[in-house]
């Protein structure tokens, strides 16, 4: 077999800019992207609401650079927060804050989503990781998205970081998503059967004024209509470096894996997006601690268990792809609990929303 491509990787997070007081979610008036702009160019932005923070890093070439680049953003972000006496967290959702106080950010394409959404988009205030893998064969990458789907609530369980919703305990470890529901175009693609069906799609949708342009497909995996990319979308922002990196790499993982069974001839089963659909909302609604559907053996096991057979099933690429140490912190998180399990846990031996914002903001940068 001959050696994989080099899977090259891009990371975005989307951050909290927090009122240290208050700990509510607070404006920062563009200043900290204005700030980041001078050492970070384009990879950081402003996002619809004022109260949130978008970086990027630059095309990484490996799991490790990608740590180094998400490591370093988030410092400087935090660095620059401080300045305007602000700090910054990571969560899915705001523990308390509600999106009816929330400004927003001042710029055309906003307002233009605005108008279209209403209080759709104004109630949108989540925050995600959003994690691209380089392929540059279309027809390939969207093979890879199709089977891939099966995969994306294994993925999604495992980052659920977003319990509360405006001072409710939702009884969801990843409430992130029903919020995003409301938006059109969103949640797990459809199956496409070749790249023609898929552009055809796109063009349809743009010649009747569904959409201005193909980026505002907002699903949870699509092949991206600009860069050579497939983008996973489904995951909630996550507590610390290690939780997003450990994502990232079992992710392009995942990639590798189905990119190398269908170089051999072999492809992963297409399972039918209406029974996906029952395993993310099994994520959503219980994280790692439920059960989810093995539709190969069509039955119910522990989530943990399908997990496991992850890791077995991308085992033989982990080495080639260096994401050894990244991707075996799975256990850690199998152990331990996900970001909503900590939140969780933490609000139920305070009973205070405040002590759940302390953590996120406290976690944001453990480890670098």
């Amino acid at each position: 077999m001959k050696k994989l491509p080099v899977f090259t990787l891009g990371v975005e997070e989307e951050y909290q800019i927090i009122d240290p007081v208050t700990r509510d979610l607070r404006s920062h008036m563009s200043k900290i992207v204005d700030g980041a702009k001078i050492f970070l160019k384009e990879q950081v932005k402003s996002e619809m609401h004022q109260s949130v923070v978008e970086v990027g890093t630059n095309i990484c070439n490996n799991v490790a650079d990608a740590k180094k680049e998400v490591a370093f953003l988030r410092h400087k972000i935090v660095e620059l927060a401080a300045k305007q006496d602000l700090i910054v967290g990571a969560s899915g959702t705001h523990p308390f804050s509600r999106w009816q106080e929330q400004a927003i950010t001042d710029d055309p394409r906003y307002h233009h989503i605005i108008n279209e959404l209403q209080d759709t988009a104004r109630g949108n205030l989540i925050f995600g990781l959003h994690v691209h893998v380089g392929i540059e064969n279309r027809d390939i990458a969207l093979k890879i998205m199709n089977q891939a789907c099966y995969f994306l609530p294994h993925i999604y369980a495992l980052s659920a970081n977003s319990p509360f919703w405006e001072g409710r305990n939702t009884g969801f470890k990843a409430y992130r998503a029903k919020v995003f529901a409301k938006f059109p175009r969103t949640g797990l693609p459809e199956y496409f059967d070749s790249v023609q069906s898929y552009d055809s799609y796109l063009e349809t949708l743009v010649k009747t004024n569904c959409i201005d342009n193909p980026k505002k497909i907002w699903w949870d995996l699509r092949m991206h209509p600009f860069f050579s990319t497939i983008e996973f979308r489904i995951c909630d922002m996550c507590l610390t470096v290690e939780e997003t990196i450990c994502i990232v790499a079992l992710i392009q993982a995942v990639v590798a894996k189905l990119y190398k069974m269908n170089l051999s001839n072999t492809s992963f089963n297409i399972y039918r997006i209406a029974l996906i659909r029952e395993n993310k909302f099994r994520a959503a609604r219980y994280g790692i601690e439920g059960k989810m559907i093995d539709f190969g053996e069509n039955k119910e096991v522990e989530y943990k268990e399908l997990m496991y057979e992850l890791l077995d099933f991308v085992d033989d690429v982990v080495d080639e792809l260096g994401s050894r140490e990244e991707i075996n912190h799975v256990h850690k998180i199998l152990a331990g609990g996900t970001g909503a399990d900590k939140q969780l846990k933490v609000w139920e031996e305070t009973n205070d929303l405040n002590r759940v914002v302390d953590f996120i903001t406290d976690q944001f940068t453990k480890g670098i």
